[in-house]
């Protein structure tokens, strides 16, 4: 259903009658006064609705100082239009505002794809510390490897992240609540209760695998020098890697599948894995390094231990966004940040 309002029909309804006219699908005002441009402001605030306006003259300065965001037109508009303003469009083309809507978006998003990203590595990171408590097992990961995840392997894939393209639906998607905030309750609860534990899960069997297979039994203590203690916390830090290698690919879309964005559309993504990989290997094979960071050599067999692990959070992952385009309830409710 389409209407057009003039400014006299305008003036003959009320609050309530305005309310509903504005509930109409195709709505056009036309002849209005530059009261009257702001009573529609304030009307549609009012339903919660967040109201851009443009304008290029004086009379639209009301309503452009009291929307949400005003526009100016930078090359016909006038100095007050210009000074009410939040915005002034240098090129007067209507188009570089979709654009701009496009690239805030983008830009939002992406804060969010790296958050999640660096929140997750805090859970194998202290869970350890927690068994060591708890369990009175030898300590899974020492302080310093911990630094090295947190200041070396994952400082270029956050990067990546923050480089992201939008995803093709962007723009086809609803304008998120004003409420919205960066970090959620599912964003944590995504990064800390689900992809998080799987980490430190993948963390814990490698490191528990190696001990018992090299004869360690339930209470003996390991010096920090043992050769056996040593694989065992270097297989944790492994597991981390290999893991956040998964994290940083899952965490590209939030909707989308990884298969329609393409695999390497983002280049600094691989360069962050190849970065981590690089470092993973350092720290386990070069002797000086081996000393600093109390490491030793893997043999091949370490590394597959958190494979699985890796292949379930893909896997997982791309389920869940699955139901996410197909609007799911339960995973739109709990699941989608």
């Amino acid at each position: 259903m389409s209407r057009v309002v003039e400014g006299l029909e305008l003036e003959a309804i009320s609050e309530e009658e305005l309310s509903e006219v504005l509930d109409t699908k195709e709505l056009v005002f036309a002849r209005i006064s530059p009261a009257q441009k702001l009573q529609i402001v304030k009307a549609l605030q009012k339903k919660g609705e967040v109201v851009s306006v443009t304008g290029d003259g004086v009379n639209d300065a009301p309503a452009l100082k009291n929307a949400d965001m005003g526009v100016a037109m930078g090359i016909i508009g006038t100095d007050v239009a210009k000074e009410a303003a939040n915005m002034i469009l240098m090129d007067d083309n209507f188009s570089s505002i979709v654009a701009a809507v496009e690239e805030g978006r983008t830009i939002f998003e992406n804060i969010k794809k790296f958050i999640a990203y660096v929140l997750t590595s805090n859970v194998p990171e202290i869970t350890p510390f927690i068994a060591y408590v708890l369990l009175s097992i030898p300590l899974p990961l020492t302080v310093v490897l911990i630094l090295a995840i947190d200041l070396g392997t994952d400082i270029v894939p956050s990067l990546g992240l923050g480089a992201e393209k939008a995803e093709t639906d962007v723009m086809r998607k609803p304008p998120r609540k004003k409420t919205e905030r960066l970090l959620t309750r599912n964003l944590l609860g995504m990064s800390y209760g689900i992809v998080g534990m799987a980490q430190a899960a993948s963390g814990f069997t490698s490191y528990f695998i190696v001990l018992f297979k090299g004869g360690w039994t339930w209470g003996q203590d390991l010096p920090s020098d043992n050769p056996m203690y040593r694989t065992a916390i270097t297989a944790f830090f492994a597991s981390i890697i290999i893991c956040q290698i998964a994290d940083v690919l899952i965490c590209r879309t939030r909707r989308q599948s990884i298969f329609s964005v393409g695999l390497f559309t983002n280049k600094l993504i691989y360069v962050g894995i190849a970065t981590e990989l690089t470092l993973l290997f350092l720290i386990s094979y070069v002797p000086i390094l081996n000393t600093f960071f109390g490491t030793t050599r893997l043999s091949w067999w370490h590394y597959l231990l958190s494979v699985p692990f890796a292949i379930a959070i893909l896997i997982g992952d791309e389920t869940r966004r699955f139901f996410v385009r197909r609007e799911n309830a339960f995973v739109l409710k709990w699941l989608t940040w």
